[in-house]
This record gives C-alpha cells, sequence and structure tokens, in this order.
C-alpha cells in the first residue's frame, strides 16, 4: 500500500513506482497510509482576494493526480468568469472537472431589484444540489464557492451547511451513503465559527492593499 509521508522538517524527493516524483521526509516525519487518511475539510476566508483563486487552484492540483472536481457555486450569477472560459477553451470533459452556478447575482448591492426571497431560494436549491453531489461518490473534491458568504446574508444557515459536510465517523461509514473520501472546500468571507471549527485547514486571506481603494474596477483576468 502506498505511504503518505508528512513532511515536518526537511524533504527532498525520491523517484518510485507510483509518482514520479514522491517526497521523502529527512526527519521528524509522521507517516500513514492512503486507506487512513479522512477526508478534509478546508476553508478559504478573509476580506481579502484570492478565495476563489485558491480554491481553483486546489482544484487544478486534484485533477493533475487524477481526482475528479465539482465546483458548486453561490451567488455568483450567469456571468462567465475565467474559470467557465477556461473549461470551454481546452475541453475539459464534465466528469473531471465541472463547475455549477446556482446563484441570481449580487445581493442587495450593483443593481440588485430581486427580492431575497429569490437569491434564498437559488441558495437553497445549490444546497440541495450539493448535498446530492457530495453522496453521489462521483467526485473526490467539491467546492462549495461562496457558501460562507451565502450564510452571512442569510440565504442558508450554517447548521443545514454542517449537515452535508460533517464528517462522518469510522462506525457511521458502513452504514451511510455519503462518501467518506470527498475532500469538500468552503470560499467567502466571514466564514463562519462552526465552519472554522470543523475544518481540518483554514486560511484567512487578509487586504493589505487593493486598487479598488483607488477607484479602479475589476479586471478581467485577475478577477473575474
Amino acid at each position: 500500500m502506498l505511504e503518505v509521508h508528512v513532511p515536518v522538517r526537511a524533504w527532498r524527493f525520491e523517484s518510485s513506482p507510483a509518482h514520479t516524483s514522491t517526497p521523502v521526509v529527512e526527519q521528524g516525519s509522521l507517516r500513514g497510509t492512503q486507506a487512513q487518511c479522512k477526508r478534509m475539510i478546508i476553508v478559504f476566508t478573509g476580506n481579502g482576494k484570492g478565495k476563489t483563486t485558491a480554491a481553483l487552484g486546489q482544484a487544478i492540483r486534484a485533477i493533475g493526480n487524477g481526482k475528479k472536481v465539482l465546483m458548486v457555486q453561490f451567488i455568483k450569477g450567469p456571468w462567465e468568469s475565467g474559470e467557465h472560459l477556461f473549461l470551454k477553451k481546452f475541453q475539459i470533459p464534465n466528469s473531471k472537472f465541472q463547475i455549477r452556478r446556482t446563484g441570481r447575482g449580487f445581493v442587495g448591492i450593483l443593481g440588485d431589484k430581486l427580492p431575497l426571497n429569490a437569491h434564498k431560494k437559488s441558495a437553497q436549491e445549490g444546497l440541495k444540489l450539493a448535498a446530492k453531489e457530495i453522496k453521489s461518490k462521483k467526485w473526490d473534491l467539491v467546492i462549495l464557492d461562496e457558501i460562507n458568504n451565502a450564510v452571512g446574508l442569510k440565504l442558508l444557515r450554517a447548521a443545514d451547511v454542517l449537515k452535508i459536510i460533517k464528517p462522518i465517523s469510522v462506525d457511521q461509514r458502513k452504514n451511510q451513503h455519503q462518501s467518506a473520501s470527498v475532500d469538500v472546500i468552503l470560499t467567502g468571507r466571514n466564514a463562519p465559527k462552526s465552519f472554522i471549527k470543523i475544518a481540518d485547514i483554514a486560511t484567512e486571506m487578509k487586504e493589505i492593499k487593493h486598487i479598488y481603494r483607488k477607484g479602479a474596477l475589476a479586471k478581467r483576468g485577475i478577477e473575474f
């Protein structure tokens, strides 16, 4: 069975039959097996740029390792961003990487005229879709993009999100249809404390400087 080496201090690369280059820890390593690696929950939050961008980078890394990735986008409307154009341009199969947009656009800002209930309905439909896809066992990584914002705007309840992402104990897995191996990423500002608490990794993107402050508009290829 393939061993997983988690680096603590120094590490180097060695070739192996399974991988072209496998990291091997020189000292202070933690060792385990793939079968023992539980699913991971990752949170990208904060007021700085980079949350969705980091999730997309994680998706590319997963796909490069033969994983299948689904991104469910909350709030974001029907417009196409660079990631959607990328999938079309390079003809990435839906079975390997798929982005599903479930939002109706900005909520309460930038000319939004939809009633809040319309946004709530879309978010709830998105959550149902996410729950279904997580249980389907089709995906190795599921990204719930802007779901933190959806909770912050009261389009969704944090408790309802936790129901579909909360890790299942080893004893429960035999009786559950949900895949125990799917990793989940939650993005968006103001991640609820309950999300942070359950996360295996939580990273805050902090704004230090942004050209928006000078009145600049969003730039294609950078912001969308």
